[in-house]
């Protein structure tokens, strides 16, 4: 049943306390643990995650509070993790998955490479979200960040033009540090579809950065730009 599977498990060269001190650790931008995996979906955003950012390790097996309890058996998780990676992960992303023996359970060590071939989706029933990791937590990705992250990844060159709407914006940078997609679209009076698309090229050409705050993106000016 396994011997096809892109993402075979195999015995870790780590043990018991390897695992036990990579947890106390905490969560955080490169790692997340779960006691056990709820659906290949709910794990396919992790993978995708970390794919999409800087990679990372998942530790399955560990509770919340970062006891170690394992899993009886990893034979089923390993097939969600591999539906989750091969089938759910668009394109697939090629985890590796390590098996810690921990008494007559199994810890289980999943390393999510950073992936060249970005943004990876996650297929759900209507639609398929991009998913990012952001200290702790896995965010949605915003129209834009998923724009600027299929610019940087392509072979073509980004220009833009340096017309009467980005004067306006970069006095309204100048003036108050930061500007949205809506907001641009304001004071310029343009659709927020070419606001859109003159902020991400801005982004992709590194004159401008985009952050998000309270699941709103910001776009500030990049410090490459800044004399």
């Amino acid at each position: 049943m396994y011997s096809q599977n892109h993402s075979a498990a195999s015995l870790s060269e780590m043990d018991y306390l390897d695992v036990k001190n990579l947890a106390q650790t905490g969560e955080g931008m490169y790692l997340e643990f779960k006691r056990t995996i709820p659906s290949a979906y709910k794990i396919a955003r992790e993978i995708a995650a970390f794919a999409n950012t800087k990679g990372g390790t998942l530790l399955i097996g560990v509770d919340d509070d970062k006891s170690l309890v394992g899993v009886m058996g990893y034979q089923e998780e390993e097939y969600l993790l591999d539906k989750a990676a091969q089938k759910l992960c668009e394109p697939a992303v090629d985890i590796k998955i390590e098996i810690v023996h921990f008494g007559d359970r199994d810890l289980l060590v999943i390393k999510v490479p950073e992936v060249v071939n970005k943004p990876v989706y996650v297929k759900g029933d209507d639609e398929q979200i991009v998913f990012m990791r952001e200290k702790d937590q896995n965010k949605v990705a915003s129209k834009e960040l998923i724009e600027i992250i299929k610019k940087r990844n392509s072979d073509e060159g980004v220009t833009f033009e340096y017309g009467p709407d980005e004067q306006k914006l970069f006095r309204y940078l100048n003036e108050y540090g930061e500007i949205t997609v809506k907001k641009f679209a304001q004071v310029v009076d343009i659709s927020r579809e070419k606001a859109s698309t003159t902020l991400v090229n801005l982004v992709a050409a590194e004159i401008l950065n985009l952050t998000r705050k309270d699941n709103t993106d910001y776009f500030t000016y990049s410090q490459k730009s800044e004399r």
